[in-house]
């Protein structure tokens, strides 16, 4: 790995990673906020955007925090040169505007849209006699029992507030003394009941109260002897980057379980708390919690927003969600062909959500079970649970084959779910690693070794996204399985890499990080230059998630003057600056946020007439290529390659609906559509050619099936299967 190289431009002529990324959730904040949007959909997209904005406080304020005030460098020096202190006020500028456009949002559209559609907010008074009396009950009986009134006076210090834990804070005042006192108390909302409280009998209507509503009219009964004067609904953020000395722990799991204990405790950034709360609660707060005025959010509405997506997940009110989508089986499995003779015939590129993640599982859930299988290898970052992955390779360890899986323990909240699967692995039999020391493993490999009459055959999987089944229905990825030689045998050489000490490999078809995967990628777009400055066909069109590493972005810079024509596809960050005069006048940077998240990384390069395209897990930011193990890969197949350059890539560069432009200034416009125009939702365009796609396989395989005209006195079971009914 070569040295870093800084910036080659001016600060101002890149943008800040933290203001981009808030531009972002101000796109999420944009579905929520479109009239065109169902209902409930534009409820998830207001859940979502306080997720979001929860992990960004979490880790990136947190960070910015930690540099001004503990003095900590950070991993990386953004190229706009924007120090912390600058970075923190332009972040509590915008991040109060995008949360009083949330609850306007909220208050004004979404809340009053379900109401008309029957899915109804209640106030504890506002319910009727008889309804009261049911959740009294309900109150005694499961909700009582759980909650913990803590007192705060000098024998009851303030207490710990769990890491985005739900509270009350109290002004309580005793009712049998002399000379009433008034003390502050705080009750935490226990989130092990549901937020959403449903009122029973309501028909076709869904009345609910949210449960700190219901825990509030019933504070007198916690503190018996006093009066409840004020009250208010609070939540506190806290920093959750885990620090880990992987090279003085013994024990990496042991350690990262530990860290995930202290993650609850961690500094406090940001308090949320309810807009009519009494001064009294907000001095109190930040005086306990150690924060500045700026940290702290008054909200007209509902502290958390994210508890609403209970109410998108519900069953019922079919017309105020999205069509749902239902998944195709790619054409060449169609009819339940076996899936290594697939893949022995021909490489096969799976567009996910659109095409099913079913033949991913079923990948792994073969092999599993084929005798003539002998090993399975698979690196595991972010899964599902119950996971049917990992029950295949848990069973494929029990049927006697060797199986490694390399699970990556340090993936961001999902460390405690990996955990878990990583000990069930072991118990099972499987060699479970954890990757290579100061490093992620963030590459999605799958690789299997099947012996055949012609020796031993390796089968590959290689993908953008997870190998999570839950995931793949709403995220949008591709993923390439190949019985290659030289892809079966750079995988192959990829884990020895990750399990072993294994160096100097020749690669002959894998890109890796930190291994040079940033200058291929600057080659390749330098190489792009050179054929435009030669007068030779060049063009570059990248999707990915993210754009910083700022080497990438001067190479981006140099091949625009010299006239190569770029469109970047950025879903979230982009800290490159479009537009500029000169220097990036042929860049133009698009984001699409709709009902999936765009999650592919798809790589062109124009190559003077002769394109090659590339795969990927790695999006260009510092972390991908110095901090995690990532793997880039050309599509080799001719008719996959088309695909991409004739049915993928031109759909998402054509989409006016749901994209966004990046302008100069860092701000993001959605496209006039001009009379005459057609709407282009790309999304919508992938759904229905994955219906044409399985219409056509489906009267394909009806033409195959043999009509016999007259019966047979014999009929084997297989040509029963065949014959028609």
């Amino acid at each position: 790995m070569t040295e870093r190289p800084g910036p080659a431009h001016a600060p101002d002529q890149y943008l800040n990673r933290e203001l981009s990324w808030l531009e972002f959730n101000g796109r999420v904040l944009e579905e929520a906020a479109d009239a065109g949007t169902p209902l409930l959909e534009r409820l998830k997209f207001l859940a979502i955007f306080s997720s979001n904005l929860d992990e960004f406080y979490e880790v990136r304020v947190a960070g910015l925090q930690q540099q001004l005030y503990a003095g900590l460098e950070p991993q990386d020096y953004g190229a706009d040169r924007l120090d912390a202190a600058e970075q923190l006020g332009r972040i509590d500028q915008r991040v109060h505007e995008l949360v009083a456009a949330q609850y306007r949002v909220l208050g004004d559209d979404v809340f009053p849209g379900l109401a008309a559609q029957g899915i109804e907010r209640m106030r504890y008074e506002d319910l009727l006699e008889v309804e009261q009396r049911h959740v009294d009950g309900l109150f005694r009986s499961s909700i009582y029992p759980v909650l913990t009134p803590l007192a705060i006076d000098p024998g009851h210090p303030f207490p710990h507030v769990h890491n985005k834990s739900l509270n009350i804070a109290l002004l309580v005042e005793s009712a049998r003394e002399p000379e009433p006192r008034r003390l502050f108390a705080v009750v935490q909302v226990p989130s092990v009941l549901a937020r959403i409280v449903v009122l029973p009998d309501a028909g076709e209507r869904l009345r609910f109260l949210l449960l700190e509503d219901l825990i509030g009219a019933h504070l007198d009964e916690l503190f018996g002897g006093f009066r409840v004067i004020s009250r208010t609904v609070f939540r506190v953020t806290r920093n959750t980057d885990l620090t880990i000395e992987e090279d003085e722990a013994e024990d990496l799991l042991e350690t990262i379980e530990e860290s995930l204990r202290l993650r609850l405790r961690g500094e406090a950034v940001r308090l949320e708390i309810s807009a009519d709360a009494d001064e009294r609660f907000v001095q109190m707060l930040v005086e306990a919690l150690d924060l500045a005025e700026r940290d702290v959010y008054r909200v007209p509405g509902p502290v958390d927003l994210s508890a609403f997506w209970a109410l998108h997940r519900r069953e019922g009110f079919r017309a105020l969600h999205d069509e749902p989508l239902m998944p195709r089986v790619p054409p060449p499995l169609a009819g339940g062909r076996n899936i290594f003779e697939v893949i022995r015939e021909q490489d096969l590129l799976v567009h996910h959500p659109y095409e099913s993640f079913g033949c991913v599982v079923d990948f792994i859930d073969r092999a599993a079970d084929d005798p003539d299988v002998l090993a399975i290898k698979q690196t595991l970052y972010r899964t599902s649970g119950p996971s049917p992955i990992i029950s295949a390779l848990a069973r494929a360890a029990q049927n006697g084959k060797q199986v490694t899986a390399l699970v990556e323990l340090k993936a961001r909240f999902d460390e405690e779910n990996n955990i878990v699967w990583a000990r069930s692995l072991e118990e099972a039999g499987v060699h479970v690693v954890y990757g290579v020391v100061g490093l992620k493993t963030h590459c999605k490999a799958a690789l299997v070794v099947r012996r055949e009459p012609d020796g031993l055959r390796r089968y590959v999987h290689l993908a953008t996204g997870n190998y999570n089944p839950t995931t793949s229905r709403i995220y949008t990825d591709l993923g390439l399985f190949t019985a290659r030689p030289e892809y079966g045998e750079d995988v192959s050489e990829m884990f020895n890499l990750l399990t072993g000490y294994s160096q100097g490999h020749r690669w002959k078809r894998l890109l890796l990080a930190p291994v040079g995967l940033r200058e291929k990628v600057v080659e390749l777009i330098e190489r792009e230059r050179a054929n435009a400055a030669a007068g030779l066909a060049a063009r570059i069109v990248v999707k990915m998630n993210a754009l910083v590493e700022p080497s990438v972005i001067d190479a981006l810079y140099g091949a625009s003057q010299a006239g190569v024509a770029i469109d970047l596809v950025i879903r979230g960050i982009c800290c490159l600056r479009p537009g500029l005069p000169g220097v990036s006048h042929g860049i133009r940077v698009t984001s699409i946020v709709d009902k999936f998240l765009e999650h592919s990384r798809v790589f062109y390069f124009e190559n003077a007439g002769n394109p090659e395209i590339f795969l990927g897990s790695a999006d260009w930011m510092p972390r991908n290529f110095f901090r995690r193990i990532e793997a880039m890969f050309p599509i080799e197949d001719e008719r996959l390659k088309q695909r991409v350059m004739e049915e993928i890539l031109p759909v998402i560069l054509a989409d006016n609906v749901k994209a966004r432009e990046l302008q100069l200034d860092g701000r993001y416009t959605r496209p006039a559509l001009l009379e005459g125009v057609t709407p282009i939702r790309s999304q919508l365009v992938f759904q229905s050619l994955a219906r044409e796609a399985a219409r056509e396989s489906a009267e394909i395989m009806r033409r195959m099936v043999p009509i016999h005209r007259r019966p047979r006195a014999r009929t084997s079971d297989a040509e029963r299967a065949l014959t028609p009914a």
